[in-house]
């Protein structure tokens, strides 16, 4: 169990890396244009995009640093909650554009960081 958390979370990690660097660097428009997925942008201004590439920044590093460190391991499957819980704000987010196809892609971060929380905080904790 302890080795899939390990590759799921390192996946999630990269993933929301990799899309808040985008984020954070490109202008809207250009972010907008990376595909039709990415047309949600449109409902933001380019400060609110930086400050959700940052949120995203933030809680992929949240995945992972606390568990390589061994420092306050607990922050890690707390990070999974709130990308859970930010995740729910972008399915919202796609429910009312009517994005179907990515709202389900949204459920689907949503579960797998339900999964890594659930995983550090009872099934493979951190150093337990």
């Amino acid at each position: 169990m302890n080795t899939a958390l390990w590759i799921i979370t390192a996946i999630l990690a990269v993933a929301f890396t990799v899309g808040a660097l985008a984020q954070l660097t490109m202008p809207k428009d250009r972010y907008r244009n990376i595909a039709a997925s990415q047309h949600w942008a449109d409902d933001f201004d380019a400060g609110q995009l930086k400050a959700i590439g940052a949120i995203k920044l933030i809680g992929a590093l949240g995945l992972i640093l606390p568990a390589i460190t061994g420092v306050a391991t607990v922050l890690s499957p707390l990070a999974a909650c709130g990308l859970a819980l930010f995740m729910s704000g972008a399915a919202t987010t796609r429910f009312r554009r009517r994005e179907w196809g990515a709202m389900a892609g949204d459920v689907v971060f949503i579960a797998l960081f339900a999964f890594v929380a659930w995983g550090r905080f009872d099934l493979a904790p951190y150093g337990g």
